[in-house]
């Protein structure tokens, strides 16, 4: 039973131009990537600027497996789903997302939850249903599933969803509201960890309903080794959990931060751990 590696590229190779990075990917022995919305804050990229995207991809015969709807992390937004300011905006990045999952094969496509704002969290809970219940139809007509993601109160205190068990009930509840069978959880074991939660207990309770996993040690968000998480271990229950390659998902996304700035500097621990 194996786990697969993929390489999230707007964290890592961030020295080199984004249509550069899947090509040093591939020399460093990567067939696969994933990444955050890669056109800054346009919700609707020029053709010319998706062709561009997908044919570095294709150029470098490196696979997606995982791609973010508009989030505006470039500008420091935590997602745009419930934002009532940018719902259009949010909805337009819609068919743009499936539209690369498609031509690529991608079939897992995040949407990050977005802020809390005080005094409209009724509206954004509304929102959140309205929003991802267009994502989850869209992805659905290509086999693909919309996950949830939470996130570390440290880093992003206004984040509503910050545990496995809130994750997990908001997608429950939007399911039900949305009538959606494709939204599954993110599980980042960096933010959880950060959270003092039990990555094991996690692990062995909830694997089942991981769409995909993505890691960095703590507290410094770097390469497994660099801290305290004992990654031999948790590959070992991810796949003991039935979260493998052989199970259809096994993919785990590498989301760190390089502790040398230099993401070729990083790669040693995957010799010994993998």
């Amino acid at each position: 039973m194996t786990l697969r590696f993929d390489i999230n590229l707007s964290i890592l190779f961030t020295e080199l131009p984004l249509l550069e990075r899947p090509a040093a990917a591939r020399a460093a022995g990567f067939t696969a990537a994933e990444f955050w919305w890669p056109f800054g804050t346009e919700a609707v990229p020029a053709d010319k600027d998706v062709d561009a995207f997908v044919g570095a991809l294709d150029d470098a015969g490196v696979a997606l497996v995982g791609l973010n709807f508009l989030d505006d992390l470039s500008v420091g937004a935590k997602g745009l789903v419930t934002d009532p300011d940018n719902a259009q905006r949010f909805r337009d990045s819609i068919d743009v997302a499936v539209g690369i999952a498609e031509r690529t094969g991608c079939r897992n496509l995040n949407a990050l939850y977005g802020n809390r704002i005080e005094g409209r969290i009724d509206l954004q809970k509304d929102l959140a249903v309205e929003n991802l219940a267009a994502a989850t139809a869209a992805a659905s007509r290509i086999g693909a599933t919309v996950l949830l993601e939470a996130l570390n109160a440290i880093e992003s205190p206004a984040y509503p969803i910050t545990s496995t068990a809130a994750a997990l009930a908001e997608i429950d509840r939007i399911s039900a509201a949305a009538g959606a069978t494709n939204l599954a959880f993110l599980c980042d074991l960096y933010h959880l960890a950060r959270m003092d939660e039990d990555l094991f207990a996690t692990i062995a309770a909830h694997a089942g309903r991981f769409g995909h996993v993505q890691i960095a040690d703590i507290p410094a968000r770097g390469e497994p080794d660099s801290g305290a998480l004992d990654f031999s271990a948790l590959f070992k229950a991810l796949t003991e959990a039935g979260y493998t390659a052989e199970s259809g998902r096994g993919w785990v996304g590498l989301e760190y931060k390089p502790s040398t700035g230099i993401t070729t500097d990083s790669f040693e621990w995957m010799e010994s751990l993998i």
